[in-house]
């Protein structure tokens, strides 16, 4: 559990800065599609990529999610 808290917070991190958020924008976003959930989720595979493939993995859900798809 400590291990995904830990990716959570870091690849948040890096999204943030990518995405040039606040940590209330970000938090805003997560309320309404479950970044935070989605990482938790993908948890086993992200763990074996690198940070570039995870925040991919990440804009390619927040596209689809924001698209309702």
């Amino acid at each position: 559990m400590n291990q995904i808290l830990y990716m959570q917070a870091g690849i948040a991190n890096l999204y943030m800065k990518k995405r040039n958020l606040s940590p209330d924008e970000f938090l805003k976003l997560d309320k309404k599609i479950d970044i935070l959930g989605f990482i938790r989720e993908g948890y086993d595979v992200f763990h074996l990529m690198g940070d570039q493939g995870i925040l991919d993995e990440i804009e390619e859900y927040v596209r689809e999610a924001v698209a309702g798809g």
